[in-house]
């Protein structure tokens, strides 16, 4: 997982992308969870606040560019 302060380096576009695919990953995990084929059930946790910490830092960007 990265950092907030590693992700404030990254453009709005790279941000956007990133939170994107880990979105989709996260629909992935919770899917597993729910079929029991996911070994870490705390992986979904994990992704959950990974996708937060990108769209905070994604939302002060287009805060300060406004």
């Amino acid at each position: 997982m990265k950092k907030a302060h590693d992700l404030r380096d990254l453009s709005v576009e790279e941000l956007e992308s990133l939170a994107t695919e880990k979105s989709e990953d996260l629909l992935t995990l919770r899917m597993q969870v729910k079929m029991r084929r996911l070994d870490n059930p705390l992986a979904v946790k994990s992704a959950r606040r990974e996708v937060a910490v990108i769209k905070t830092v994604l939302n002060e960007k287009k805060l300060a560019d406004s």
